[in-house]
């Protein structure tokens, strides 16, 4: 069956979103579509429904083709635990925490089961959609290359080259991308798109004529700048803006430096009565905050040294005397307790760190990882609740006796006897209307009664409208194979 790979002339020049678009308009075009990529690296993971867990974006293209989100649609994801290390994620499971160089001589073993995944989902579709990770112009990462030009020669699949305009210097860009690429690499891009545009497109048509000229590339299209791209849930936690709305009750979120699974704050972000607020190193936490949201990491003891680093501890105490309230949410609700132990040094040197002490638990960290889509009850206000678990770790307590919610009966997180701390390991739960709108109300917020699965959904497709508008869709469609 046909497909067509996307990549990019640099990091984050909007391919993730380009791709969830092309599979809507293909999708609404009649045809049976599925999204793709070999490797990802991202912190931002969805659980999938065959039990595993694959990079948001693939979560959110799926959504795109109406289909429910597989560990094939994205094989290889790379979760970064430091600087210089990441746990690598194979088919969905957790297969090794290493180091970058050591991923490097990993990396060709990886192909086999990237090849077994596409070609799964090769056999099931009319279409796949096939996203890139940086870009091929990395020609240093070339050897043992999975994620770009290696996987495109190797599964035989023709690539769209898009570039940036919106960061400037884009026909050097494309250009230069041509340039540095062995031919054999050179040959498999068929075409380029220019992306991000703000203004007079027609101000650009001797760039592009330019680029043509001197590629012998096709041009596909210049795509305007899509401003509905804020509202759909974002990857890379350098996309998270600074704030969100300007409504009465006010949502202060740490930025930790392994911030992980935040789009659990989107649909909080949608709300008009809520003010979100992203705070950043170095930043105070606001003393008019109503609600203090710890989210999700990838290092819980890393980022407790970091948040004390930014003295977070010391506002979110004077937060909370102030009468505030804090969650926590699966890295952030281990955060909350008195200590986080990790005897076999699994996200890093073997020890313990104190936690914040605002609720009676202790987290031990074990090798074992839950990866599950969960149905709750809000213990609070009786509202149903659906996220998903993605952890490693074991927390328990006497605050436990007081829970957030209950799966099957069963406790879940906890609440301080005030309610006013609470901690969870569910993630996605306010996308659920329902909890949403009892958990604001519940604590004097306003709620609009947003339906936040429709939302996303008419982004998705008007996001299909756009690129029908301005890209020669019928012409890629064509060039896939």
């Amino acid at each position: 069956m046909p497909a067509l790979m996307v990549q990019g002339a640099g990091s984050n020049v909007g391919k993730s979103l380009l791709v969830a678009g092309l599979c809507r308009a293909a999708r609404l075009r009649g045809l049976s579509v599925a999204p793709f990529k070999p490797q990802n690296m991202s912190n931002n993971a969805a659980v999938t429904a065959d039990g595993g867990e694959i990079g948001r974006a693939q979560a959110l293209q799926a959504l795109a083709c109406g289909l429910d989100p597989i560990v094939d649609m994205n094989p290889v994801l790379l979760k970064p635990e430091s600087e210089v290390g990441a746990q690598v994620v194979v088919q969905g499971k957790r297969v090794a925490t290493v180091k970058a160089r050591e991923y490097s001589a990993l990396k060709p073993s990886l192909m086999a089961p990237v090849l077994d995944s596409f070609n799964r989902l090769r056999a099931a579709h009319d279409l796949v959609i096939v996203e890139g990770a940086g870009s091929p112009a990395e020609v240093n990462l070339r050897a043992g290359d999975i994620a770009n030009m290696g996987f495109a020669r190797a599964a035989g699949v023709p690539v769209l080259l898009v570039g940036d305009i919106d960061r400037g210097g884009v026909i050097a860009q494309i250009i230069g991308t041509q340039a540095v690429l062995e031919a054999g690499d050179a040959a498999m891009i068929a075409g380029f798109l220019i992306n991000k545009f703000r203004g007079d497109v027609s101000l650009f048509d001797d760039g592009y004529r330019l680029i043509e000229a001197r590629t012998g590339w096709r041009g596909f299209g210049v795509v305007p700048f899509f401003t509905e791209a804020a509202s759909l849930p974002a990857e890379d936690a350098l996309d998270l803006p600074k704030g969100r709305g300007a409504g009465a009750y006010r949502i202060a979120c740490l930025a930790l430096s392994r911030i992980a699974n935040f789009d659990d704050l989107d649909p909080l972000a949608q709300e008009p009565g809520v003010s979100l607020q992203m705070i950043g190193a170095g930043q105070p936490i606001p003393g008019d905050t109503d609600l203090v949201i710890l989210p999700g990491s990838k290092s819980t003891r890393g980022d407790l040294a970091y948040l004390r680093a930014q003295d977070w501890d010391v506002d979110i105490a004077a937060h909370v005397r102030r009468g505030g309230h804090v969650l926590g949410i699966c890295g952030g609700y281990q955060m909350l307790g008195k200590v986080v132990r990790d005897p076999e040094g699994i996200e890093g040197p073997a020890g313990e760190t104190l936690g914040l002490g605002l609720l009676d638990l202790e987290t031990v960290m074990t090798s074992d990882k839950r990866l599950t889509r969960t149905e709750a009850q809000h213990v609070q206000s009786g509202a149903r609740m659906r996220g998903y678990e993605i952890h490693i770790g074991q927390t328990d307590g006497p605050a436990r006796a007081l829970p957030f919610a209950r799966i099957a009966g069963a406790p879940e997180g906890a609440v301080s006897p005030d309610g006013r701390i609470m901690g969870s390991y569910l993630h996605g739960m306010f996308a659920e209307d329902g909890f949403r709108a009892a958990f604001l109300e519940g604590r004097g917020a306003v709620s609009s009664g947003l339906t936040y699965g429709d939302a996303v959904e008419g982004v998705l497709d008007r996001l299909a409208a756009h690129l029908e508008q301005c890209v020669d869709i019928t012409g890629l469609l064509g060039l896939a194979r």
